[in-house]
C-alpha cells in the first residue's frame, strides 16, 4: 500500500516528501513531476508569491536509471522565498520581529494557537498554508504515472467561479474525450467554456479591485477504473468514502459531491438511478449520476467528482477580528494571497485522488512489482468478461 508524509513550512528552507509502497520498476518522468507542480501555480488570480517560486523537486532515494526501486521515494522542494525569511523562520535562538495576534477568519490561525499553545499565530499559518499542497501535488506527480501505466487517467476542470457558471451543454461533448486536462490548461481559469472563461476572469478583476476573494466548483473525472475497486463490507474500504476524505483534506475545500450529487435530492428513484443494458458483450449503462460508484466501489463507468472551493480567507481589505494579546477589536492580519485559487484546486484534486485510487487498485491487483500487478489485472478482466 502507498503511504506517504509531507514536511515543510510555507517560508522555511524547502519543503519535504517521502512516499512508501511504490511497486518496483515502474518507469518514472521526473519532467512529469515537475509539470504537474507547474500546473498548480498557474491560473489567473493567483498572488505573488507564483512568482518568486518555480517548483521543482530534487530526489533523494527511491529511483535508479529512471524506474521505482520499491524502496521509498524521497524528495525535497526548495524555496526560493526563504533568503526573505531567514531571521523570522530561524530555527536557532531570533525574534520573529513579526508576531501574529491578529487571527484571520476562516483560517486555521485562532484554533490552532489554542490548540498548540502558541502567542505567535505564524507558527500555525505556516504549516496550515496551502503552500504545503505543492508536496502533495509532486506526490500526486509519481502515483499518476503509476495510474497511467494502468490506463487510468484522472481529469480535472472548472465548472464554476462566484457566480460564473460553465453551460453544460457546451462542455458535455468535451468530457468524452481524452485531452481535458491539456484543454483546460489552455485556459486561465481551466474553464472549457470560452465564454464562461471570460465572464470569470472579469469576475476575479472585479473581486480584486474590491479587496475580496472568490471561491469555485471544480470537477474531477477519473477515466478507465476497472470494477470493484473499494469494497461495501466495512465503512472504511469504501471508495467514495476514502474519495471524499481525500479531498475535503484540500485547503478551503468546503464540500464533495459524487456523481449527480445534491441534484438528485429532486430526482425520484426511476430518473436518478442508471439502467443497465447488454450490449456487444458487456454490460453498459444508460447514464452515470452514480458517478461511477456504487455500493462503495468502482462500477467501471467514470467516476466523477465535483468539490466547492470556499474564498480564501485572506483578503486585502480584512474582516473583523480580535487581537488575542491586547484583546482589543482590530481588522485581521493581512497575508500575501490569491484573489482566487480554484484553477490550481482542480490540480491539487488531481493529485489528491490519485493515492486512494491507487491504493484501492493495489489492494485488489496489489504486488512487489508492476508486472505482479499486471498479470494479476489481467487475470480478473479475463474473469469479469460476459
Amino acid at each position: 500500500m502507498i503511504r506517504f508524509l509531507t514536511a515543510g513550512e510555507s517560508h522555511g528552507p524547502a519543503l519535504a516528501g517521502i512516499i512508501e509502497g511504490m511497486p518496483s520498476n515502474l518507469p518514472v518522468d521526473l519532467q512529469q513531476v515537475n509539470h504537474e507542480l507547474y500546473r498548480r501555480q498557474q491560473g489567473f488570480g493567483r498572488g505573488g508569491r507564483m512568482k518568486l517560486e518555480t517548483d521543482r523537486i530534487e530526489v533523494l532515494s527511491g529511483i535508479r536509471f529512471k524506474k521505482t526501486l520499491g524502496s521509498p521515494i524521497s524528495f525535497i522542494l526548495r524555496n526560493k522565498d526563504w533568503e526573505n525569511w531567514t531571521e523570522i523562520m530561524a530555527q536557532d535562538e531570533g525574534e520573529s520581529g513579526r508576531e501574529i495576534t491578529r487571527p484571520r477568519p476562516g483560517h486555521a490561525d485562532l484554533s490552532g494557537a489554542l490548540k498548540y499553545h502558541f502567542d505567535d499565530m505564524r507558527n500555525v499559518l505556516e504549516r496550515s498554508s496551502a503552500r504545503e499542497t505543492a508536496m502533495r501535488v509532486a506526490v500526486g506527480g509519481f502515483v499518476k504515472q503509476l495510474l497511467e501505466y494502468f490506463g487510468i487517467k484522472i481529469f480535472s476542470h472548472v465548472l464554476q467561479i462566484g457566480p460564473v457558471k460553465a453551460e453544460e451543454d457546451k462542455i458535455q461533448p468535451l468530457l468524452k474525450k481524452d485531452d481535458i486536462n491539456e484543454r483546460a490548461d489552455r485556459s486561465p481559469v481551466r474553464c472549457l467554456d470560452t465564454d464562461a472563461e471570460a465572464a470569470m476572469i472579469e469576475f476575479i478583476k472585479k473581486t480584486k479591485s474590491e479587496g475580496d476573494t472568490v471561491g469555485g466548483i471544480i470537477q474531477i473525472i477519473i477515466r478507465h477504473v476497472p470494477p470493484g475497486l473499494g469494497s461495501y463490507v466495512h465503512w472504511d474500504r469504501k471508495l467514495d468514502g476514502r474519495l471524499a476524505a481525500a479531498l475535503m483534506s484540500i485547503q478551503a475545500v468546503k464540500g464533495v459531491e459524487v456523481g449527480a450529487g445534491f441534484k438528485g435530492a429532486e430526482w425520484l428513484g426511476s430518473q436518478f438511478h442508471d439502467e443497465m443494458f447488454f450490449k456487444d458483450g458487456s454490460i453498459v449503462r444508460s447514464r452515470n449520476n452514480a458517478g461511477g460508484i456504487e455500493g462503495g466501489m468502482s462500477n467501471g463507468e467514470d467516476i466523477v467528482l465535483q468539490i466547492m472551493m470556499k474564498p480564501i480567507p485572506t483578503l486585502m481589505k480584512p474582516l473583523h477580528s480580535v487581537d488575542v494579546k491586547s484583546k482589543e477589536e482590530y481588522l485581521a492580519h493581512k497575508e500575501r494571497s490569491d484573489v482566487t485559487a480554484v484553477p490550481a484546486c482542480s490540480v491539487i484534486a488531481e493529485a489528491v485522488t490519485a493515492p486512494v485510487i491507487a491504493n484501492a487498485f493495489m489492494e485488489k491487483f496489489g504486488g512487489d512489482t508492476v508486472d505482479d500487478m499486471r498479470e494479476a489485472l489481467e487475470r480478473y478482466l479475463q474473469r469479469i468478461k460476459f
